[in-house]
């Protein structure tokens, strides 16, 4: 398919509202959030992934502004959330706590979809299996598993033999004796007391997963990133959360596939995506009988490769053919000053 035939996002985000919430049961964190689009459309929830990326420009562009009320919030510890890079009460049943609340501030009964990528993707899967009635169709793109299996491969052995220059930059932080456990000893570096050690192992950290994001070399999509606003911030909080297997059971989110089967859903997957497996999306695909699974047949972990982009956008727009329940009555949300 050539390039002129490709859907490309809809129009940049602009905010209706947005301000600060405090996190659920949480003195310490308060939530950046914004509602975007049509204010009397059909409710999506974003969960951005990471974990710690905060919400990037292009999230939530997969939705048409018109017909979609979007709402997306920057997790604990990420973007304009405060404090930042924080791993203290930061946890998954802490942020399932939090997007509920924050549908509830925003007096929204149920999501039309509820939508997210990579470990945003996970997000959404484990919110719906904790919450199905408040969930009508979920969009799962480059979806994460969050298993032992997945975080090996990316963190230990596996994506290393595709990329062994990057792997080459990222194990040459850590002495030889200690490359058996690449978590651990980052883990140990990144929250240790010595500010450049850590900022160093922040940084590598970092690089070496945006290396191996796109099929396509792409320096922009690199630097966005590696930069001191999200390098610290994704660093923490994926050590953080991957170390404890995401805080969830071994297989989870497969043996719970049950709670959701009947969820209509949409899975967007690269199958060359080098981040997040391809069969991580092929079993969510096989445990939920009411699913689809879209591939990316030239499509790596990226969002941005425009094969991917078109198919974004074309899940989304055909999940406006579900018949939703109608929409609550509209409350704006009070906004916080930041």
């Amino acid at each position: 398919m050539s390039d002129k035939n490709l859907r490309d996002w809809y129009p940049e985000r602009v905010a209706f509202n947005k301000g600060m919430i405090d996190a659920a049961g949480s003195d310490l964190h308060k939530l950046y959030f914004e509602e975007c689009g049509n204010p009397e459309g059909k409710p999506v929830l974003w969960f951005h992934g990471g974990p710690g990326s905060g919400i990037f420009g292009k999230h939530g562009r997969q939705f048409d502004p018109e017909y979609y009320r979007i709402v997306l919030f920057d997790q604990r510890g990420a973007g304009q959330s405060i404090p930042f890079a924080d791993t203290r009460e930061n946890t998954t049943q802490d942020l399932i706590a939090d997007a509920e609340k924050i549908r509830e501030h925003l007096g929204i009964d149920k999501w039309a979809v509820v939508a997210g990528r990579s470990w945003g993707s996970t997000m959404s899967t484990l919110y719906a299996q904790a919450h199905p009635e408040r969930v009508e169709s979920l969009l799962l793109i480059a979806m994460f598993l969050c298993d032992r299996k997945a975080n090996q491969w990316l963190f230990q052995e596996g994506a290393s033999h595709i990329y062994p220059e990057a792997w080459e930059g990222f194990t040459k932080l850590i002495p030889p004796e200690e490359r058996h456990d690449m978590f651990g000893a980052y883990q140990k570096r990144i929250f240790g007391d010595d500010k450049a050690v850590a900022e160093a192992a922040a940084q590598a950290w970092s690089t070496w997963e945006a290396n191996t994001l796109s099929v396509r070399p792409d320096q922009s999509l690199i630097d966005d990133v590696t930069t001191p606003a999200v390098t610290l911030s994704i660093a923490r909080l994926e050590c953080h959360y991957l170390r404890q297997g995401g805080f969830i059971e071994e297989g989870q989110i497969l043996r719970d596939a049950h709670k959701i089967a009947h969820i209509p859903t949409t899975i967007v997957h690269g199958r060359y995506d080098m981040n997040c497996q391809f069969d991580n999306a092929y079993r969510l695909h096989n445990a939920l009988p009411n699913s689809k699974l879209m591939t990316v047949d030239v499509g790596g972990h990226a969002a941005n490769d425009p094969e991917t982009v078109h198919i974004q956008v074309m899940a989304a727009d055909a999940l406006k053919k579900i018949e939703h329940s109608p929409s609550v009555a509209f409350k704006t949300a009070k906004s916080t000053p930041q």
